[in-house]
């Protein structure tokens, strides 16, 4: 089970008060400009720089789910001045790839958790499925002869549909594909029966009627779709799961703690902001926060399910 994460509303500022630092600091975003990711995290690291008094340099290293930034940020000077901004795909990896350039738990260090979200698993609305019920009876009565899609072979969608279909002893065709947007608009098509993707790239199509939702991944319902049961509540997976998508920051290892305590603080004062509670609201997530500990544990927690769930699906990546 996965734990959840709270927002510390009277977290002390260690560091804030001090003397400023006048060096920039350099978030690595891990992902393209324009997707969800770089959107809050370049939210986030505006209100750091707040915070902090710095200026806050946004650099996007997109490329092999996330690991070339990871790579990069791994190797850079450990010294509170270059960070990086990552998501859930970071402890699927750890798993997924046979070689990486760095190692997840010695070379990096949490800072912080910034935001949490639901991916919403969703059918072709030409089925007759409307509720998670529908959904397990449908599969198993078609088992061996439905296909779901997918953002790519490990990718979080991949892995949470396959999930599901192993714990309603159900087979269904994987059907990767570069990226989630082409396996949405197949699943609005019908070339593929289903999919699970993040919460506010589908709920527009949702709304639409183009796709129909089933279920939340979350332990908590969407505030947006209040009446979409989530996967645990409903039978799709075990009580207590919660596979929803996250995204934190990360530093060098070799961090001094003192930095990592200030550059915490830093973002738990980003996630307090109202501007970006409301641009996380409006996309389906939620601020998370808490200490450094908190995100060590989390991660830790994150990589063994996922961990558990590569090895089950037999996916591999180079």
């Amino acid at each position: 089970m996965r734990r959840r994460m709270l927002l510390g509303a009277a977290l002390a500022a260690p560091g804030l008060a001090r003397a400023q630092d006048s060096r920039p600091i350099r978030l690595v975003i891990a992902f393209p400009a324009g997707g969800p990711t770089d959107v809050i995290g370049r939210l986030v690291g505006e209100k750091m720089g707040r915070a902090l008094g710095q200026t806050v340099v946004i650099e996007n290293r997109g490329g092999a789910n996330g690991n070339i930034a990871a790579d990069a940020v791994a190797k850079a000077d450990a010294d509170g001045s270059v960070l990086l901004y990552n998501t859930s795909s970071i402890a699927i990896s750890r798993a997924l790839y046979r070689k990486l350039g760095y190692d997840l738990l010695r070379d990096l260090v949490p800072v912080a958790l910034t935001a949490s979200a639901p991916s919403l698993l969703v059918v072709n609305p030409a089925l007759p499925v409307r509720s998670p019920a529908e959904f397990a009876a449908w599969a198993r009565a078609n088992s061996g002869k439905i296909s779901y899609g997918s953002g790519g072979v490990g990718n979080v969608s991949h892995l949470q549909a396959f999930m599901v279909m192993r714990h309603l002893g159900v087979e269904a065709v994987h059907v990767p594909y570069r990226g989630t947007a082409a396996a949405l608009t197949d699943t609005a098509s019908g070339n593929v029966q289903f999919m699970s993707d993040a919460f506010n790239t589908a709920l527009p199509l949702a709304r639409e009627g183009l796709v129909r939702p089933i279920a939340v991944s979350t332990l908590k319902r969407a505030a947006q779709l209040p009446d979409v049961p989530t996967m645990a509540e409903s039978g799709l997976l075990p009580p207590g799961s919660d596979t929803g998508i996250w995204q934190g920051i990360l530093a060098p290892a070799r961090t001094p703690p003192a930095a990592i305590a200030r550059l915490n603080a830093a973002v738990n004062a980003a996630l307090r902001d109202e501007e970006v509670t409301a641009r996380l609201a409006g996309m389906g997530a939620w601020a998370t926060g808490g200490t450094a500990e908190d995100y060590a544990k989390f991660l830790a927690a994150e990589i063994a399910l996922w961990t558990r769930v590569v090895q089950e699906s037999g996916a591999t990546a180079e």
